[in-house]
């Protein structure tokens, strides 16, 4: 397989956001009456799809608009970094000509103020709100391919969660395991397994 682009996971991937994350999911549930929750039952919510759903979830019960607005909120006082190694791969990546595409479960709107906090732009940006199914389900995988212009088997998508592989998978994609995020799972299959940012330029063919 050759792959001629990149598509990047956020959380865990291009952000290490396992703290800053969850803890604002935290707070925005005490500000609107709901359960105390701890930084692993956000994770495993993860998967569920972007914030309005994630924390409906976790309080228990469908919430008004207002309250989904807690964790915006939370998440304008966030500070996250970029993983190390992350900036010199983006300004790699960019000084090829290529651009950064990120496919995140988050909404396109957490995405934007997460990687603003990095210091990060993303050129492409698809968020859980603008898909039908959320990862392990190929669909974001699949738009993001079509946002390129690429096929989705000259597509990597990189990921540290098995989730993204299988995403990746299913799209018939490169799955490109992150295993500097912290749900990276060694016994999770994968095309490839790259030790650092870097490693993800050395796929492009």
């Amino acid at each position: 397989m050759t792959v001629r682009a990149l598509v990047w996971d956020m959380d865990g991937t291009l952000l290490d956001s396992s703290m800053a994350v969850p803890g604002a999911y935290a707070a925005a549930l005490v500000r609107i009456g709901g359960p105390v929750v701890s930084a692993t039952d956000v994770i495993g919510a993860y998967s569920l799809g972007p914030p309005e759903v994630i924390l409906a979830h976790l309080a228990g019960r469908p919430l008004a608009a207002h309250e989904t607005e807690a964790y915006y909120d939370e998440l304008t006082a966030v500070s996250v970094r970029p993983y190390p190694g992350v900036a010199d791969a983006v300004a790699a990546l960019r000084a090829r000509g290529a651009v950064l595409a990120v496919f995140t479960g988050t909404s396109t709107r957490a995405a934007g103020l997460l990687l603003a906090s990095a210091g990060l732009a993303a050129d492409v940006l698809i968020g859980g709100e603008q898909i039908g199914r959320p990862k392990p389900a190929p669909d974001g995988v699949l738009l993001a391919a079509s946002r390129l212009g690429a096929q989705p088997r000259d597509l990597a998508y990189i990921g540290d969660a098995p989730a993204d592989l299988r995403a990746a998978r299913a799209a018939g994609s490169h799955a490109a395991a992150a295993a500097w995020g912290h749900l990276y799972d060694p016994a999770e299959p994968a095309d490839s397994v790259l030790a650092s940012p870097a490693d993800a330029l050395a796929l492009l063919g």
